[in-house]
């Protein structure tokens, strides 16, 4: 079977420097230390399914031929051949990539009849190979899109969960085990976003393997107006909290439930950026806006006492609707590194009851196997759901 490899290079670098996307800024993200996100979820994923491909697992004893470019969009991340998998180049990539040369790659791979096209990249890379498709042809259209999670932000159905999970579901695709449906192309309204307003909206469609289990979902379009006694109620959950613990930190995840939240208790937190709400010093608490992975390590690294032991702090994450993520959609700047720095102890999530309705466990993907799995191990996480009113759910395995 032929596959179709796309791994957009730009895609994710300035997650962690806390950039709202990567488009346009990828010159920028590098000059000031981003590394390449995408491209190593690729390689993750590759290695993870040439394993599957050896294994009982592929029942159906199926051979894989990877196409793409040479370079860094394709062959640089495909690991090395073996007998149920290799690659075959079909061009070669650019010194510059942009949408055009996604478009340019996306039609050789039609051209050379790739059966699904396996990517990386995010929101923005799932609008450009579904725009090239819909203007190549119907059948074209119907090509099968996976997508392994490499952007800031991803609102599309077409990704898995994790670059593992990506595996998954490309083995399952290959065997004839999962059949295909119609999925949303989501993304953020970036002209209305400029006004200050998070509204996400629907593009196209894709088709894409059904797993409820291993794809993530579209997020949700519509926006609950009738919660705001909800919102106030765990906004003065947490003012208790700020008022009973004068050394206490607070890190304020992104999205609207936070920022809402933010309203109640009177600070002017950023939409899809990573706020801190400092300990009282001089009879005031201090607000530092729209951090990057640095400046948070920065910040919270001196929240210590005189003994150099940390002062008590509390991350808020609010699950992306829809989707269940608590970590690793539009909050790349918590690193494993600052998450380890705060620890997973000490993360609340917080979510209305209307958006609990539809979850049944919150999804993480901080990036690093290793800590995905310490989450995992711990297999519940607080959500607080009203004032003093909190739950245990469960996290969702990979």
């Amino acid at each position: 079977m032929r596959i179709g490899i796309v791994v957009n290079p730009d895609a994710g670098l300035g997650g962690r420097l806390g950039f709202k996307g990567s488009d346009g800024r990828a010159a920028e993200a590098r000059a000031a230390g981003a590394e390449d996100r995408a491209g190593p979820r690729m390689q993750q994923t590759l290695e993870a399914l040439k394993t599957l491909l050896s294994s009982s697992l592929n029942r159906s004893n199926v051979e894989l031929e990877c196409l793409g470019w040479k370079g860094r969009m394709g062959d640089v991340w495909v690991p090395s051949p073996n007998e149920k998998m290799f690659f075959t180049d079909i061009g070669e990539t650019p010194e510059e990539t942009s949408v055009t040369e996604t478009s340019q790659l996306v039609k050789a791979l039609v051209e050379a009849g790739a059966e699904a096209i396996l990517y990386a990249g995010g929101d923005g890379t799932t609008r450009d190979i579904a725009n090239t498709l819909e203007s190549i042809s119907k059948e074209a259209q119907e090509i099968p899109l996976i997508g392994v999670p490499g952007g800031v932000k991803m609102h599309s159905g077409c990704f898995a969960t994790t670059p593992k999970a990506a595996a998954e579901v490309t083995l399952s695709f290959l065997i004839g085990d999962l059949r295909c449906a119609i999925t949303e192309v989501m993304d953020l309204d970036e002209e209305i976003y400029q006004e200050g307003v998070w509204k996400v909206r629907m593009y196209g469609e894709a088709w894409t393997p059904s797993s409820p289990r291993f794809m993530q979902g579209a997020k949700e379009q519509v926006e609950r107006t009738s919660e705001t006694d909800t919102i106030e109620g765990l906004a003065n959950h947490v003012q208790t909290l700020l008022q009973d613990q004068p050394d206490l930190m607070v890190i304020w995840g992104s999205g609207g439930t936070l920022r809402r939240m933010g309203d109640f208790c009177g600070e002017e937190l950023t939409l899809l950026g990573i706020d801190i709400l400092g300990p009282v010093e001089n009879g005031k608490r201090q607000l530092f806006s729209d951090l990057n992975e640095q400046q948070l390590l920065k910040t919270i690294s001196h929240h210590v006492d005189e003994k150099g032991e940390q002062r008590p702090c509390l991350l808020l994450l609010s699950p992306m609707g829809g989707q269940g993520f608590l970590i690793g959609r539009g909050n790349l700047q918590l690193s494993p590194e600052v998450l380890r720095m705060i620890g997973i102890d000490n993360i609340l999530g917080v979510a209305t009851p209307a958006k609990l309705i539809g979850l049944s466990a919150v999804r993480i993907d901080t990036g690093e196997v290793e800590l995905d799995q310490v989450f995992q191990a711990k297999r519940f996480i607080k959500i607080l759901q009203g004032f003093r009113t909190t739950r245990l759910i469960r996290i969702e395995e990979a």
